[in-house]
């Protein structure tokens, strides 16, 4: 077997591995079985320190455990690897949200969304954001954005039908202000 052919079987072998690794990791946190899926990553991580789904799917069992800030390290190595990586983005923005960092959440998911402007999940978390911030309006407009690229987004959902609820609440209790402000002139 030529010396090319052998290196790619076994870096077919290893890729296989990790995907293997990390399904396996996978599995563990579906069963909140979180501590035993980092010692995993963390294996996969010794063997291929750039493995940028190993790094965020850590990230993300992080997050699961409240261990926000080290889930915004773990994305920042994962975003030094691949600065365009969108799901190390909308994770960190995410990860940011949750901390009250609203500002700094919104810059990762527009940076996100200058990588790919049909990330659903962006759109909605960005509205989330904007919502955090009583941006409703806007918020609103980046729940439909989400929604008109997955109409099916229960996030989206959720939350444009929620912002469009307090727009409605605030109009009427502006309409209802404006008539007792009528009525106490005319008395």
């Amino acid at each position: 077997m030529p010396v090319i052919e052998n290196k790619v079987e076994n870096n077919n072998k290893k890729k296989k591995y990790y995907r293997q690794l990390l399904n396996e990791a996978y599995d563990l946190c579906e069963d909140g079985r979180y501590d035993e899926a980092i010692k995993i990553y963390d294996k996969v991580l010794n063997l291929d320190s750039k493995n940028i789904g190993a790094l965020i799917d850590k990230g993300v069992t992080f997050q699961n455990l409240g261990r926000t800030k080290e889930s915004i390290g773990i994305y920042d190595k994962a975003l030094k690897i691949d600065p365009y990586n969108v799901d190390a983005l909308v994770n960190k923005g995410s990860s940011l949200h949750s901390l009250g960092k609203y500002d700094q959440a919104i810059r990762c998911y527009n940076t996100a969304l200058s990588i790919d402007d049909k990330c659903a999940m962006a759109y909605a978390y960005k509205g989330l954001s904007l919502g955090e911030q009583n941006k409703i309006k806007e918020a609103l407009l980046y729940f439909k954005k989400a929604l008109s690229i997955d109409k099916n987004y229960d996030l989206a959902k959720i939350s444009k039908d929620m912002a469009q609820d307090m727009l409605n609440s605030i109009k009427n209790k502006k309409a209802t202000t404006a008539t007792e402000d009528d009525y106490f002139k005319t008395q």
